[in-house]
């Protein structure tokens, strides 16, 4: 009965806190953040639509295209394929070498001729509607910038304030003076965080995912989802709430603990980055380091790449699901222990706040 009364209670502070969170001004910044990669794969697929249907009134056949070898001349080029879509020249800084690039269409690819001096030097195609390109860099910019950057401030703005914004409004007070206990206050709170910062940060990484897929051909598309879709949309959702559940605990934290809750973040943004560089040991006290390993597709690499620049943008030894999931929830609990032991002992003193 008495566990029963305390859930009540914190669903009740929880669903106090819930309007403030997703409708405070510093909330807008949250949802910029949350739907850049949908705006992003938008504006890509609506610049892929517009090329493939305007352009094709210039295709030119893609055997011509293909029997162009290195080292043709420039007027030999144009003389079998045509006028060029694109045509651009330019001298280099000594002043020695005159630079060239011609790109035509074929109706499928691009097809990119660069000339030096009249001489072709190299010839590269790439398709408008390029799937697997398309997916890598969906893996990429959701490894890169929503977990390292757009989660992870995110969380800061909802989580660091839930408390220092009481305090800084003078209103805290209230709360202790209510009929309940600190660590379920602690939790309500926590609560209208995590259910915010959730919905907010899966809803954008849906969103994004679905814009990637959105100019793609449907039988691609249904090929996709029949296969391994649904479980990479899946897993992509997972790891952005479980990354909002543990950055959301460890800035609650900072909420109590520092009159400024910024300069701590820093520190954290610096560890989460380096992550890959740590002793296996200290690479489990890292959000980063479980969320990370749950994404379907690992971030894509170049073997140009240093290996040190590879070891920090993926886990040098990533854990397995169940072990990121179960050992995640242990550093959440830690921490939010931490964050309760901290309530129970809070002091309200304005004057320093």
């Amino acid at each position: 009965m008495n566990a029963a009364f305390r859930f009540r209670q914190t669903w009740v502070i929880a669903r106090l806190h819930l309007g403030r969170v997703f409708f405070s001004r510093r909330s807008f910044w949250v949802y910029l953040l949350a739907m850049f990669p949908a705006v992003v794969f938008l504006a890509n697929g609506i610049q892929m639509k517009i090329q493939h249907r305007w352009v094709p009134s210039r295709a030119t056949p893609v055997a011509l295209l293909e029997s162009i070898q290195e080292g043709a001349r420039e007027d030999e080029v144009i003389e079998k394929a045509g006028k060029p879509i694109k045509d651009r020249s330019f001298q280099v800084k000594n002043k020695k070498h005159q630079i060239r690039h011609m790109r035509y269409f074929d109706g499928e690819r691009w097809w990119d001729l660069s000339f030096r001096d009249g001489i072709l030097q190299r010839k590269h195609s790439r398709r408008i509607f390029n799937f697997t390109q398309d997916r890598l860099a969906f893996a990429g910019m959701f490894q890169f910038y929503y977990l390292r950057l757009a989660i992870f401030f995110g969380c800061l703005g909802i989580f660091a304030n839930l408390f220092r914004g009481e305090m800084l409004d003078k209103t805290l007070h209230f709360w202790f003076l209510a009929p309940a206990r600190r660590e379920v206050l602690l939790a309500g709170k926590y609560l209208a965080g995590v259910i915010a910062a959730v919905l907010i940060f899966t809803v954008g990484a849906i969103l994004g995912f679905a814009m990637m897929l959105w100019p793609h051909h449907a039988a691609q598309v249904t090929a996709y989802w029949q296969d391994q879709g649904l479980s990479h949309l899946f897993w992509y959702a997972s790891a952005a709430a479980l990354g909002c559940i543990g950055y959301g605990s460890v800035f609650l934290a900072f909420g109590l603990l520092f009159r400024n809750p910024i300069i701590p973040a820093i520190v954290v943004l610096f560890w989460e980055n380096i992550n890959g560089v740590l002793p296996k040991l200290l690479q489990k006290f890292s959000v980063l380091h479980y969320a990370q390993s749950l994404c379907p597709v690992p971030v894509p690499t170049n073997d140009s790449m240093p290996i040190l620049i590879r070891l920090l943008i993926s886990p040098a030894d990533p854990p397995s699901t169940f072990t990121a999931v179960f050992g995640f929830l242990i550093v959440t609990a830690l921490v939010l222990w931490v964050a309760s032991w901290i309530v129970r002992r809070l002091e309200i003193n304005y004057d320093t706040d």
